[in-house]
């Protein structure tokens, strides 16, 4: 009798803590997610971003490094450019120069020549509001779901669906216990490799700037190839000239 006892608290224990589980929502892991990462007030003090740090691209068994720099300014505008080098298969240096206006975006490949961005790739720039899409989620049209819980890793983590008014459908995988993001799903075009793929980005490395959590460390994972971006210098606020973000004149 006292075993039978034993095995219904055991499993009344069970059911409650699901019961439990299945009723956080979506805006109260959303909520927990911004509070860790800093809180609404020190999020929203953010105006732009700049940061330098080192790359690597491992593909088809060859690791490829270089210089990286990233530049992000309110809503959504957007500048990367990386210096690779290529002399472990027989070449020089390659730089990849892709910005985004908050409206068009474009990259130059000083190997492969310039082209627009559009497509689903385009759409997941516009989609990716500094300092965070899930900020003012509401305000930007889009629904954020509660899917349920999952692993990332030997870590619990709550998995939020992030559906924006037009492009690709993303996955956000946040610590349960630290409701940082420690990971990133969506679908990317991809043109020179034949199209649309998922990407996975995995996020690490979490360090204080000016008050906000910022990941360090970023690997993004696709069929083609893994780029793996490891930052020294992260700042804030700093002035951005504007053109930056712009196709170049004559480009």
């Amino acid at each position: 009798m006292k075993r039978l006892v034993t095995w219904s608290a055991v499993i009344l224990c069970a059911v409650v803590g699901t019961a439990q589980a299945q009723t956080q929502t979506a805006d109260e892991v959303v909520e927990k997610h911004l509070a860790a990462m800093g809180g609404r007030a020190a999020l929203a003090k953010l105006d732009s971003r700049t940061a330098t740090g080192t790359i690597t691209v491992s593909t088809q068994g060859v690791d490829l490094s270089g210089s990286v720099e990233v530049y992000a300014k309110a809503p959504n505008k957007s500048r990367s450019f990386v210096r690779l080098d290529l002399s472990a298969v027989g070449a020089g240096e390659v730089t990849v120069d892709q910005r985004c206006d908050g409206k068009s975006a474009w990259v130059s490949n000083s190997m492969q020549g310039d082209r627009e961005i559009t497509g689903g790739q385009l759409q997941n720039m516009l989609n990716a509001r500094f300092p965070s899409a899930l900020l003012a989620y509401k305000e930007a049209g889009a629904k954020v779901e509660l899917l349920g819980k999952d692993k990332v890793g030997d870590r619990a983590v709550f998995v939020l669906q992030h559906t924006s008014k037009a492009g690709p459908v993303s996955r956000a995988y946040v610590d349960a216990e630290t409701y940082l993001p420690l990971r990133n799903v969506t679908k990317i075009d991809v043109p020179e490799a034949g199209g649309e793929m998922e990407q996975t980005t995995d996020l690490g490395d979490y360090r204080a700037v000016d008050g906000v959590q910022v990941p360090f460390s970023v690997t993004n994972t696709n069929a083609v190839q893994t780029v793996t971006m490891r930052l020294a210098k992260v700042e804030h606020n700093k002035p951005i000239d504007e053109t930056m973000f712009s196709r170049p004149a004559g480009k």
